[in-house]
């Protein structure tokens, strides 16, 4: 499903991240920057070694900031690394997937790109439950979007769920910013 809000389009869509032909793609990275699981080692293995080395060579990442390495094999022309989580492996939290997902659409706009993709911030390793983190990124979306409006390069946000049930979270809070179609 998708929706237009202040005249970017939010898409959401159930599937393969790393797939995404976006400008950029987010890891919920952790501050270190290496990518020993979830959605981080997903990436890595379908793009490559060289981009968790370009992360943690710039690490660390504090949390609520976000930095962008080259996409090594992905369609995408970056990754984005948001830490939702300082050390590899913590529990972390809604705030935390709201910092990320503000951190990545500031970079993005300071880059100049028009779309970004995003997974369900924290809701792997980080154990934030999908509601919350849907809830938190959507808002972080909007409040991005309704900051820079008229002034925004960013045109297109898709918020890719690896399973049903964070595609219907995620589409639960998209359809809150205005009427739904099909994506």
């Amino acid at each position: 499903m998708e929706t237009a809000y202040k005249g970017v389009r939010l898409i959401v869509v159930q599937g393969d991240l790393t797939a995404q032909k976006t400008d950029a793609i987010v890891n919920p990275a952790n501050s270190k920057g290496t990518m020993g699981g979830g959605v981080a080692l997903a990436i890595k293995e379908a793009g490559g070694e060289q981009i968790e080395k370009d992360a943690v060579a710039n690490a660390p990442t504090r949390m609520g900031k976000a930095i962008a390495t080259s996409a090594g094999r992905l369609p995408c022309r970056y990754v984005f690394h948001a830490p939702t989580m300082v050390l590899p492996g913590e529990k972390t939290n809604a705030k935390a997937a709201y910092q990320a997902t503000a951190a990545a659409l500031l970079l993005a706009a300071q880059m100049n790109l028009k779309s970004i993709a995003f997974p369900g911030m924290g809701t792997g390793v980080g154990a934030v439950p999908v509601d919350e983190a849907a809830h938190a990124m959507v808002n972080a979306a909007k409040f991005f979007i309704d900051e820079n409006e008229g002034r925004n390069p960013v045109k297109e946000i898709l918020f890719v769920a690896f399973d049903a049930v964070l595609e219907n979270a995620f589409a639960a809070q998209v359809a809150k910013l205005g009427p739904a179609r099909p994506a």
